[in-house]
């Protein structure tokens, strides 16, 4: 095993906007050996996600960036290859926070046991991963549920958006999605079931979203950013909540955007629609999973909740892949599968 190499992706450059193929180096290390109370992992599955770009650096977020040189982080999905911790046996599926690499040492502290016999292993870094927490967590624990009004989503066909419209569904939310083009809206409405869908790229767009949503907005799940409340605003519905789970189209802003001031209006629906809009910490809540699961893995097992994946093959093909997230080429989840899955 000692001669065997260790593929790994390091953060090579900080981005100028969109991450590029060159702010990546894939290098190769000797696979490490396992110490006492240790074991080593091997990546099958990589999860690829919006925060990679945050930790990147010169992004629009108050997350501290890692260090030139260092390895990109990522959730995982991973095989115990040997073990010298009791905890853990050869061949257990395990989730990590061991990031872009073929291999890596823990503890067992970090390692999260799974069963591929409840779910797919992906399902794992999607809806009952921290992607599923993300959009469980706005809907549970930021606002407060009102179950038979309509729920809108932003960035619904994305990864943590398609999982807030499975949620919003189980809760007897009338659900409605955002998203960018026919084809997304045609996922929304086949595929995730939806019970209606709207095209922000469309010329009628908001002669669509006014048709979505004839008695008005109860909660939105948001995870696009300003240009998008300001066109919700006017058909919040008093007392309407925001759960701010993201602000994908702010994510490699260094600036604010030219255009008009907008905020005086939603200031201005503040005040008189009596709203609630609250933003979050993921891992603030990372003990609410436990939680998560009980109701979303059952619901998963029995086909009640639907979700989309966008594999990537190989772990030299996510440099170039990792862009397609900030250009709406993405459907559901992204993942990279590096490596066969026993």
């Amino acid at each position: 095993m000692s001669q065997q190499l260790n593929r790994r992706i390091l953060l090579a450059a900080r981005p100028h906007g969109d991450p590029k193929v060159s702010d990546f180096d894939v290098t190769e290390v000797p696979v490490p050996v396992p110490g006492d109370g240790q074991v080593l992992i091997r990546n099958v599955l990589v999860s690829l996600d919006p925060y990679n770009r945050i930790i990147m650096g010169n992004a629009n977020s108050d997350q501290p960036p890692i260090e030139i040189g260092d390895p990109m982080f990522g959730f995982t999905i991973a095989v115990v290859e040997q073990s010298n911790n009791p905890a853990f046996a050869v061949g257990d599926h395990v989730g990590s926070m061991s990031g872009w690499q073929d291999y890596a040492l823990s503890d067992g502290s970090d390692l999260r046991p799974i069963d591929p016999k409840t779910a797919p292993l992906s399902a794992n870094l999607g809806v009952l991963g921290m992607t599923g927490l993300t959009a469980w967590v706005g809907l549970t624990k930021i606002i407060e549920p009102k179950p038979g009004g309509t729920l809108l989503v932003t960035a619904a066909a994305g990864a943590v958006g398609s999982a807030a419209t499975q949620i919003g569904k189980l809760r007897g939310y009338r659900v409605v999605g955002v998203a960018g083009g026919p084809e997304k809206s045609r996922h929304l409405l086949e595929d995730l079931g939806l019970d209606a869908a709207v095209d922000y790229k469309a010329p009628d767009f908001a002669a669509q979203l006014a048709r979505a949503v004839p008695d008005g907005i109860d909660t939105v799940y948001e995870n696009v950013g300003a240009s998008m409340v300001v066109a919700l605003l006017p058909h919040l519905n008093l007392r309407a909540q925001i759960a701010v789970g993201g602000v994908m189209s702010a994510i490699t802003a260094t600036k604010s955007p030219g255009g008009p001031d907008r905020l005086p209006d939603l200031m201005r629906a503040v005040l008189y629609k009596d709203l609630t809009i609250r933003g979050f910490s993921v891992p603030d809540y990372f003990d609410s999973y436990p939680e998560l699961l009980a109701e979303l893995a059952p619901a998963v097992a029995d086909g009640k909740v639907r979700y989309a994946e966008h594999f990537v093959e190989g772990l030299e093909a996510i440099p170039a892949a990792f862009q397609d997230m900030f250009h709406g080429r993405v459907t559901g989840k992204m993942i990279a599968k590096i490596a066969k899955i026993a």
